[in-house]
């Protein structure tokens, strides 16, 4: 036979699934960082801000384990406890971790500007809106009402508690497409702050939208963002596209705000027969 067809979905998109942190929510992604901090600091082995966001977007117990991993925080670990980091470390770090972030978490619930909006956008076209996340089943249901007060609900909410394993493996994506009963895996959309997010969405079939302003990337508020020099603020801006672009994601804009033309693109290329 000297031809094969294959099968190619032309259709339109049906579904975005959203991060939390960063995204939708807690501008410049603090909630998680500064309870990172705090944890280390207790154990004698501060670390710096940069190295409690590195691994963002993960689950939280692994987060607190790829920390003890990066090679200076071991160091400073050994110097300290004469003897590197063990997981019985990670386990009471991340038992003491819980309960710190439940109490700051609803300090950095205000919404970032533009979610209701763009949801609003993304429901107006008759997309599903569902969600993933690196918090635990505990944290969400607070978060969730902390949304739900400020006017947002998504259909479905995923954490990496509910699923073998978190970012960057697939499989909370995938629970969501289940949850809201859309599919193939082209038609949706994922959108997320961290590398992680743009890897969790491109295991899993999808089209992948990285923020690079809103959250990790630049791990900077609002204010903290106006109050940057214009150069200083397009060197990080430049260097967060350039980190997203490189691990792999279709498009990165600076917000949610700049989601919503973006689908008209991949609807467009969905009718020609591209996939992610």
């Amino acid at each position: 036979m000297d031809f094969v067809f294959q099968r190619s979905y032309r259709g339109p998109l049906k579904g975005v699934l959203l991060d939390w942190a960063g995204t939708t929510m807690d501008y410049g992604c603090y909630a998680p960082a500064v309870v990172f901090f705090e944890v280390f600091k207790r154990q004698g082995v501060p670390i710096t801000m940069e190295q409690a966001r590195e691994p963002m977007g993960a689950h939280k117990r692994v987060h607190i384990q790829k920390i003890t991993q990066i090679e200076a925080v071991r160091r400073l670990w050994e110097e300290t406890h004469g003897r590197p980091p063990a997981e019985e470390d990670v386990d009471r770090m991340f038992a003491e971790f819980v309960p710190l972030q439940l109490q700051c978490l609803a300090d950095y619930a205000d919404l970032i500007p533009g979610t209701l909006e763009a949801v609003a956008d993304f429901r107006k076209r008759g997309l599903k809106v569902g969600s993933t996340t690196g918090y635990t089943g505990e944290m969400m249901q607070l978060l969730r009402a902390e949304a739900t007060r400020r006017g947002y609900t998504p259909d479905a909410t995923v954490c990496a508690t509910d699923v073998p394993a978190g970012r960057p493996e697939p499989w909370m994506c995938l629970e969501n497409a289940k949850l809201l009963r859309i599919f193939p895996m082209e038609s949706i959309v994922k959108v997320g702050d961290t590398l992680p997010d743009i890897f969790e969405g491109l295991n899993a079939g999808m089209w992948t939208v990285g923020l690079a302003m809103t959250g990790n990337e630049l791990g900077l508020n609002e204010a903290e963002i106006a109050r940057l020099d214009p150069e200083t603020r397009e060197r990080k801006r430049r260097r967060a596209y350039e980190r997203m672009a490189q691990a792999g994601a279709h498009y990165v804009v600076d917000a949610i705000s700049d989601v919503p033309p973006l689908l008209d693109e991949i609807n467009a290329r969905l009718a020609r027969g591209a996939r992610p």
